[in-house]
């Protein structure tokens, strides 16, 4: 067996064939005996000129160590594989497995890429510490401005729970008096009602009296006009005795 090292190039808009074709060569190659030892994926690249009209190709490098025949199988397959626009085949001293300088500058790449990612990173994490310290540098005031607010809050409703306690006395005090002057105006009320019912009584007693003497006064006219209705009575009878007595005896 012999080393040869393999480059095709595959059509880029059969990129997704790469893989299946790659585990193909690779059956061929191990079923003949053979190994590979670097494969490298180098991706789409850009061509150094126009082939069958496109400007970009999809790369793959391997390092095998296989027989002719194998090998004659694996040219045979990039002939009659309307993917693989380009292959190049030579031969090796012996078997490579160092990585290839493209694989080198892509790992450079990829190692650069990463470090600008991490850099990225990091300075997102960084913003973001900052932005989560101002925000808590924020929070911190609102909540001292709150405590603020909130102390001069429980200062005026001290000072208004001590005007309430200062009035509750005075208040108590002004109820005190008020029901003291009612309890003292309850008795001159009270005496004032008594010297209104006892005038009452005297109106109605010399009130009763008057009516009695009135009474007694008519009854006394009465028996006044009486007695001198019966004395003209009695005159008149008389001088109707008188007269009587004069007729007769001047019938005699």
């Amino acid at each position: 067996m012999r080393h040869y090292e393999i480059v095709f190039l595959v059509h880029p808009d059969q990129s997704e064939q790469v893989p299946a074709m790659v585990e193909r060569y690779r059956a061929l190659i191990e079923g003949g005996g053979g190994h590979i030892h670097r494969l490298e994926d180098w991706g789409r690249r850009q061509l150094a000129f126009i082939v069958n009209k496109v400007h970009k190709a999809h790369y793959v490098l391997m390092n095998v160590e296989c027989g002719a025949e194998t090998l004659e199988e694996i040219s045979s397959a990039f002939r009659f594989n309307d993917a693989v626009i380009r292959n190049l085949i030579i031969s090796r001293q012996e078997a490579v497995t160092e990585p290839s300088p493209l694989a080198r500058s892509k790992e450079e790449s990829d190692r650069e890429e990463q470090a600008a990612r991490r850099r990225e990173e990091e300075r997102r994490e960084a913003e973001a510490r900052r932005q989560a310290e101002a925000e808590a540098a924020a929070k911190a005031s609102d909540d001292a401005e709150a405590g603020d607010s909130d102390g001069a809050d429980v200062g005026t409703e001290s000072e208004s729970t001590e005007t309430a306690e200062t009035a509750e006395p005075t208040e108590a005090a002004e109820t005190a008096e008020s029901t003291e002057a009612a309890e003292t105006a309850e008795p001159t009320e009270a005496a004032e009602t008594a010297e209104s019912t006892e005038a009452a009584e005297t109106a109605e007693s010399t009130e009763v009296a008057e009516t009695a003497e009135s009474t007694e006064a008519a009854e006394t006219a009465e028996s006044t006009e009486a007695a001198e209705t019966a004395d003209s009575t009695e005159a008149a009878e008389t001088a109707e005795s008188t007269e009587a007595a004069e007729t007769a005896d001047t019938k005699k």
